[in-house]
């Protein structure tokens, strides 16, 4: 059964649909290193459901090798083909573009072309006839990023996706993005986290544009190691103040940076999952802010 649903404290915007305030990174659960059973995967992605969870993110590179591409996205179908709570609130959110070679590597294909590909394929492992957000996974130096994100556009008219976002991308990007589709950017998908905070102009962008910030990694410089810096041992320190995990303190330090921010943290474990959620109903003091910085 299905918990009682977040309060509207919670609850945050992608392209006017709305979602719980924090989502799930399917990733972890398609890397070859520490991939979980498929039945523990099930059930983490299950967890987060029925804990409210409305965003749930892949990509059609996320899979153990180059050989086998939309590993993950067909997990995240056959999670939600079983689930039996209300598919259609959910909001998966696909990715094209960064490829995968036979050994494991990483690449990239901006390709209008291969982004349509890509997309058909998305759309074929995901079983369903229009991906809710479909995002430009990661710039090709190759390729200019108009070319690309034209690609996006085309299939935003044609109704072969419902949303349209980007990743990895900069503000120039951004603005890009925003003009090749005539003001339709959704989302924004960057690294963010307490180690990892370059990526605040694009944060700060989204804000002003009203686009959701979808920080990936967001539980970066997180952990029990004594070695943490001072900062980082801020997070551990409110959280025990609080009662809660340092994990639960980033993710409401992040979803207090703006209204935008939906954080997206990887897991592969239901009791992951269940921490996570609490950080949408934890809100931080002024003072707990200015400590964490």
């Amino acid at each position: 059964m299905t918990t009682p649903p977040p309060s509207p404290a919670a609850q945050r915007q992608i392209g006017g649909v709305e979602v719980f305030g924090i989502g799930l990174g399917a990733m972890p659960m398609s890397v070859s290193s520490h991939m979980p059973a498929e039945d523990q995967s099930l059930r983490t992605i299950h967890a987060a459901l029925d804990a409210g969870v409305r965003l749930v993110d892949t990509a059609d590179a996320y899979t153990p090798d180059g050989d086998d591409p939309g590993h993950n996205e067909r997990l995240v179908a056959k999670a939600l083909a079983s689930w039996d709570g209300d598919r259609d609130a959910v909001l998966v959110a696909t990715k094209g573009g960064h490829t995968r070679s036979p050994d494991g590597g990483w690449g990239t294909d901006g390709r209008p072309e291969y982004l349509r590909a890509a997309c058909e394929r998305s759309l074929r492992a995901l079983g369903v006839e229009v991906i809710g957000l479909y995002q430009h996974h990661r710039p090709d130096p190759d390729v200019p990023y108009a070319e690309s994100i034209g690609a996006l556009r085309d299939l935003l008219d044609e109704g072969k996706i419902r949303l349209a976002g980007i990743s990895n991308a900069d503000p120039e990007q951004i603005s890009t993005a925003q003009e090749v589709l005539g003001g339709r950017l959704a989302s924004v998908q960057n690294q963010f986290s307490p180690r990892f905070r370059s990526s605040t102009p694009e944060l700060e962008l989204c804000a002003e544009q009203g686009v959701a910030f979808l920080p990936w990694s967001p539980l970066g410089g997180i952990s029990s190691a004594p070695e943490l810096s001072a900062q980082h041992a801020a997070f551990a320190a409110v959280g025990r103040q609080r009662g809660v995990s340092a994990y639960q303190v980033c993710l409401a330090w992040e979803l207090a940076k703006a209204p935008v921010v939906v954080p997206i943290p990887g897991a592969s474990r239901p009791e992951s999952v269940l921490d996570c959620v609490g950080a949408a109903e934890l809100e931080l003091s002024a003072d707990e802010l200015a400590r964490l910085g």
